[in-house]
This record gives C-alpha cells, structure tokens and sequence, in this order.
C-alpha cells in the first residue's frame, strides 16, 4: 500500500521540475481612430447661448419697427390697386395687400405700435401691483382683507373677457389699450409684493432694525427696495408678450385702435379677409412678426432667469 502511494503521488521534487505555462500576451491598447486619408478630421461648430440669439433677434426686430418707419416715409393710407395683392418680391420683400400698401412698411408701423402698447400697459399692471401690493402688506388689517378680496375678484374675471368689457365701454385708441392691459394684468404683481413684503417683515434682521430706530421708510429703501427691484423686472418681462397678444387679440376683434392706424392686431384681421384672394402673405408678415417678439421676449427673460440663478 505504502509503495503504491509512493508511485501515484510525485514528490515535490518532481513538481518543480513540470513547465510553468507562459503568461498570456497583453492585447494591444486600441488606437484612435484617424481620419480618412484626404479628409481633415470633423470640427463642431461652437453653440452660440439661447440668450445671445434671443437678444439679437429682439434688437433687430426693435431696430426694424424704429427705423423702417423713419427712412421710408410713405403715405400709408395710399392705395395702388395696380400693384394690390402682389406677392414678396424685391420691390416688396413682405409683398402689397389688396389695396397695393406695401406691407414691409405697414408691418413696421404696426410693429412699433403693438410695442409701445404693450409696454406702456406692462408698465402701468406693474406699478398698479405694486402699490396695491404694498398697501396691504404694510397698512394689514381691512385694507389687506380688501385688497386680496379685490385681486381675487379680478382673477375670477377672464383677462380677456374683462378687457373686451372695458374696451367696449371706452373708444378704441392706444389710451384705451393701455389702460386695458393694466387694468387686467395686476394681481400677479400685487400678489408677488405683498408676499414678499411680509416675508422680509418676519425676518430677524428686519425686527432688529426697527429696535435699533430705523424707520419705515429706510427699511423699504435699503431693504425692500433692492429685492422687489428684480421681482418687479420679472413681472414686466411676463407681461410685455402677453401685453401683445392682448393688443392684438382686441384690434383684431375691432375693440382696439382704429382701423387706419396700423398694429399688429389690424394687419391680421385685413390678413383674414385677404385669405379669400389666396393673398397668404398678408397674413403671414403680421403673424410671424407677433410670434418672433414673443419668442425673442421670452427667451432673453428665461436666459436673464438662469443667470440670476446661477
């Protein structure tokens, strides 16, 4: 027994003595692939920030409703049935509607106008919020109790519902556009003050302040003023587009400015009619024209939003 385990199991000796089998050859690191021969390798053109874009295009835009109106000084009431109805063409790069008025220049007309609307009445709905908002945060009691029952009346209200009422009850002018768009539009504000307002009043260092002797009106000054400055900025970048959508939609239900005086809202109800003579282009300038505002508004108002936050 002992000599057969001798025989089956080698010895150490002999296990020394078998071959070690070789490690394995490293594979070799993949290379980078090369362009093809004769073609330089692909470079990315480099993205150019939503803001940027934005902004430009808001600039020229402003610069189109500005300067157009000056450098082409056309009667704008002029009628040329020759040439009505003519599509874009050199002579006319946004075309003739059906009484032969060029459209390049009725769409810069009417483009400066919705504008000048919808800031005025941006900036009225702004102020308006503003001092209903600040009323009720710092007089309290029945005043703050009015005033929120009064925004929520408004609210309860359809803007546009509510604006045709006012601009029916008034004679359509840009006074009357102005004054719709800012009765209609500030209980946001009002409500974004008056929060802000008593959130800054529950803080510490506003409660220290007024133990060490300032007054009202240096708190709103040094410490209300700076962080309302940026909420209030907001709030009218909200409300210029949406200020001309409002303008637009009212001329164009006939409540707004008259039919001579050009806007956005007059050029698409002529646009409208003018369908009917396959004139698509009557309509499409003042329609594009309102979407690229917009677009441009919203975008420089979403990229200022990032870089606060950031």
């Amino acid at each position: 027994m002992r000599s057969e385990n001798l025989v089956d199991v080698p010895s150490a000796a002999a296990a020394r003595a078998l071959p070690v089998p070789a490690p394995a050859p490293a594979e070799p690191a993949a290379l980078p692939r090369s362009a093809p021969a004769g073609r330089s390798p692909r470079r990315r053109l480099p993205r150019l920030p939503a803001r940027r874009v934005t902004a430009a295009g808001l600039v020229l835009l402003v610069a189109y409703a500005v300067l157009v109106p000056m450098l082409l000084q056309v009667d704008l009431d002029h009628v040329d049935y020759g040439v009505g109805a003519t599509s874009p063409s050199p002579a006319h790069p946004f075309g003739t509607d059906l009484a032969g008025r060029d459209l390049f220049v009725r769409s810069a007309h009417g483009l400066r106008v919705s504008l000048v609307a919808a800031l005025a009445g941006a900036l009225g709905a702004v102020v308006v919020g503003a001092v209903v908002g600040a009323a009720c945060a710092l007089l309290g009691g029945r005043v703050d109790r009015w005033g929120m029952r009064l925004v929520d009346g408004v609210n309860a209200v359809p803007h546009l519902l509510l604006g045709i009422v006012v601009a029916a009850a008034l004679r359509g002018s840009l006074v009357t556009i102005v004054l719709v768009v800012a009765a209609t539009h500030w209980t946001q504000t009002a409500r974004l003050v008056r929060a802000e307002l008593l959130t800054l009043s529950g803080q510490d260092f506003y409660r220290a302040a007024i133990a060490l002797g300032l007054t009202r009106r240096q708190l709103l000054r040094h410490h209300a003023a700076p962080r309302l400055a940026t909420q209030l900025t907001v709030a009218f970048g909200l409300l210029v587009p949406h200020a001309v959508w409002h303008e637009s939609t009212l001329t164009f239900l006939g409540l707004g400015l008259p039919p001579h005086q050009p806007s956005l809202g007059a050029l698409l109800d002529l646009g409208q009619q003018a369908l009917l003579s396959q004139a698509w282009w009557t309509l499409a300038a003042p329609a594009g024209l309102l979407v690229a505002v917009t677009i441009c508004l919203a975008g420089c108002l979403a990229g200022r939003e990032e870089g606060h936050h950031a």
